[in-house]
């Protein structure tokens, strides 16, 4: 299995969705513990952590949220809990937590659906600068 730094979580997403692109920026521009790595689902390592965990991405269509040796969330509770770690006003998207889980993956799931006809979708994943490359993992 991939060597993944105990001190690290690692975001799969969507690396041909605009939206899911635009948010790993954000997450990047937030995580000011430098908590985070990504890898998109397509990638070799997405591919690799998709299979060791198990996952059936053509029924969950989401994020993961990995965090080596402890668990792994989906959907909703993986963005909340990523933007858990942001710290200050960010923690008011724990509020979240208060709707029971059901509703929240409705809501994440009708987004996702669309994602592609309200935000578009790139020919290929996003290919990180320099200054970002080692945050993704191939």
């Amino acid at each position: 299995m991939l060597n993944i730094p105990k001190d690290k979580k690692l975001i799969l997403f969507d690396g041909v969705c605009n939206l899911c692109n635009n948010s790993v920026l954000q997450v990047i521009k937030f995580d000011k513990k430098d908590t985070f790595l990504f890898a998109a689902l397509q990638s070799e390592t997405g591919k690799k952590i998709i299979d060791h965990l198990k996952i059936d991405i053509s029924k969950i269509d989401s994020i993961i949220l990995y965090e080596p040796g402890v668990s792994y969330d989906i959907k909703s509770t993986a963005a909340l809990k990523v933007m858990n770690n942001f710290g200050g006003v960010w923690f008011l998207s724990q509020i979240g937590f208060l709707f029971p889980e059901s509703f929240r993956n409705l809501v994440y799931d009708y987004i996702a659906k669309n994602r592609y006809k309200w935000f578009g979708k790139k020919e290929s994943c996003m290919l990180p600068t320099k200054e970002l490359k080692a945050k993704f993992l191939d």
